[in-house]
Parts: structure tokens; C-alpha cells; sequence
């Protein structure tokens, strides 16, 4: 490949992508260029790929789990980064950049900003060889914590978010419905949380892994549904006891959105709490890369497909049909690690 010149996953029409020769992007003012190491594969992605997404803009270079290391700096800017990073660090990238200054920005929900942008939605991502990011977006990666875990950050980050906005806490029944990666580290985190989790997974695979349930339980204090099917909703509702709060995690698509019915009474008779959980702030990226650093909750054993970029197609038919677990693309194939599931 000529210099200056990188390989990238581009969306220029919902339905389909290319993979196309771009420019490898220049850092501005208070930017950095990222060389990616690693990048997973989620729903979200399939989502903006097959059936496009409230904040997409195109054309548009998805990606938006990143971990890499700096290669450039740009030109210094007004924005203070909100970590010094040099040439050669190890990063995360939080996909956000936000104002700082609106209403939810100064309530610590920066991912509900109204100047919100986000990387491979807004601006370009990290199915690519080479990203830019925002100073202000970058978390140094842990000693000793692996790139590939520590990419497992922004999923992670999505889940402390819902168990937070969940309440969730020391002796609560926690319901995770889906054994999915979302609903596995739910499942986990939870746990470190003291919840005594329950895992709902119709798929004997995975249910395996997550140690999950083919039924629900009788009632819990708290439901998550981290699968993007109506009928888990509609489940997990029933399921709740007295004063329990669903947490709406997985988003629908359009048809299957307009299918549930809810029976408000049911709300108002038994105080249930149905509260929305999208994205994660700043702070849960932190406290995601502190938790998988510490060892406490392990992310290596979910891998089941490490891929070149190239085999994209691949990685989007599993995470479609479900036959895989976490999947993780390499813009760099050299770097995928020897003896890794395939």
C-alpha cells in the first residue's frame, strides 16, 4: 500500500460497504493519530452497516470499540485533554466528544449531549488502520491489561451505565435477559455489584458461558433486556416484582418497536421504574479500563473469532446469526494473537 495511504471499512449506502483506499486522516488541534490495534464487532455495528441508525452520517467509516496507540500528535488546541498521552501510548478511545457546558454534560450524561458526536457515527471510526480522535477522548490503557481486553472497555462502559441507571446494588435480584457479550458482562458486572444475577438465554451455547437459564425467574428487582427482541420485553415486565425497574438497554428495530403493547395499569399498581440506558458517559470509561485492570472481571474466555479487517463480512454474519460470541477485527492481521480462535 502506497504511503499515506490506509485501508478502511467505508459506508457510503445503508444496505452495504467497501473496502476502500483512504487517506490516512491528519490530527488537528488538540487531536492524535491512533494506529488501531483491535476493534470489536457489536450489533450496533451490524445495525449501522444492514439498517442504517438515528446518528448515522454517510459516508462514514464505522467502528466505535478502539484500542490502539499514538502515532502523531496534532497541533496544540484550546481543548485540554482530559489525559496526557504522548507518541507510543497505548490508548482506548471513548467514542464520544461532547460540549462540557449543556445540561447533560453538567449532570455527568455527556453521551446525551445536544452537541454530541460520535466516532463511526459522526465522524469516522476505527474500522480502519489509522483514526483521529480528540485528546479530551482518550484513556491510557492499564499496564498489563492486553489490547484485546482492553477493548472490551466500551461494552463495558455501556453496561455500568445501565446497572447504574438501574440502581443496581448489594442483594437485588438482577434479571439480564440475553447471554450475548452485552449480556454476559452485565451478568458479571452485576455480580461484582452483589446482585444476585440470573441470566435469561433461550441458546443452549451461550447460556453455557454466561452459566444461564432457558426460563425466567419468578420475579426480580431489576430487568435488563440486552437482546433486541420485543418479546424479552414484554417478558422481562412480567417478571418484575413490586417497585422493580426495567432498564431498556438493546434498541429495536422500527417493526419490532411498534409491537409491544404495555399495560400502563401494570406500571401504576406495582410502582414499576422503566428507565432507557444508551451509550455511557466519560467516567464509566474510566471505571470500565479500572475494573478490567484490576482482574475482577474477566473478558479473554468471551472471544471466540479474532479476524482480519478484511473478513468483515464474516464477523457481520455471525454477530447476525449469533453462532459467535465477542468478535474482534485487526486492520493489521500481524497483530491478531497466535492460536486464537477463529
Amino acid at each position: 500500500m502506497q504511503p499515506g495511504v490506509m485501508q478502511a471499512v467505508l459506508v457510503r449506502e445503508v444496505g452495504g460497504y467497501e473496502l476502500a483506499e483512504l487517506p490516512v486522516p491528519e490530527p488537528g488541534p488538540a487531536e492524535a493519530l491512533i494506529r488501531v490495534s483491535v476493534t470489536g464487532l457489536c450489533r450496533t455495528d451490524l445495525k449501522v452497516i444492514r439498517h442504517g441508525h438515528r446518528d448515522l452520517t454517510l459516508p462514514r467509516v464505522p467502528g466505535e470499540e478502539v484500542v490502539g496507540r499514538v502515532v502523531a500528535l496534532g497541533p496544540e488546541g484550546a481543548a485540554a485533554p482530559a489525559h496526557q498521552v504522548a507518541v507510543g501510548d497505548r490508548v482506548y478511545i471513548y467514542p464520544g466528544v461532547w460540549c462540557g457546558v449543556c445540561p447533560s454534560c453538567r449532570r455527568g450524561a455527556e453521551n446525551l449531549c445536544r452537541e454530541m458526536r460520535i466516532m463511526g457515527f459522526h465522524r469516522d471510526g476505527g474500522f480502519a488502520e489509522h483514526v483521529v480522535a480528540p485528546l479530551q477522548s482518550l484513556i491510557p490503557v492499564p499496564a498489563g491489561l492486553s489490547d484485546e481486553e482492553a477493548v472490551f472497555a466500551e461494552p463495558l462502559s455501556c453496561c455500568l451505565n445501565a446497572l447504574e441507571l438501574g440502581g443496581v446494588s448489594e442483594g437485588d435480584a438482577l434479571g439480564i435477559w440475553g447471554a450475548g457479550p452485552a449480556g454476559t458482562l452485565l451478568g458479571r458486572a452485576g455480580s461484582l455489584r452483589g446482585a444476585e444475577t440470573v441470566v435469561i438465554e433461550p441458546d443452549e451455547r451461550r447460556r453455557a458461558l454466561a452459566c444461564g437459564h432457558a426460563a425466567p425467574p419468578a420475579m426480580v428487582d431489576v430487568a435488563i433486556v440486552a437482546v433486541g427482541a420485543s418479546e424479552a420485553y414484554l417478558e422481562a415486565l412480567a417478571a418484575l416484582a413490586p417497585r422493580g425497574r426495567l432498564v431498556v438497554f438493546s434498541g429495536l428495530l422500527p417493526a419490532a418497536d411498534d409491537a409491544p403493547h404495555v399495560s400502563l395499569n401494570r406500571l401504576h399498581y406495582n410502582e414499576h421504574t422503566v428507565v432507557g440506558a444508551y451509550g455511557c458517559a466519560f467516567r464509566h470509561g474510566e471505571a470500565a479500563l479500572e475494573l478490567l485492570g484490576s482482574g475482577r472481571l474477566r473478558v479473554d474466555d468471551m472471544i471466540s473469532h479474532r479476524l482480519p479487517l478484511r473478513d468483515l463480512e464474516r464477523g457481520l454474519d455471525l454477530v447476525a446469526r449469533r453462532t459467535g460470541m465477542k468478535v474482534h477485527l485487526y486492520p493489521d492481521p500481524a497483530l491478531i494473537p497466535e492460536r486464537s480462535p477463529q
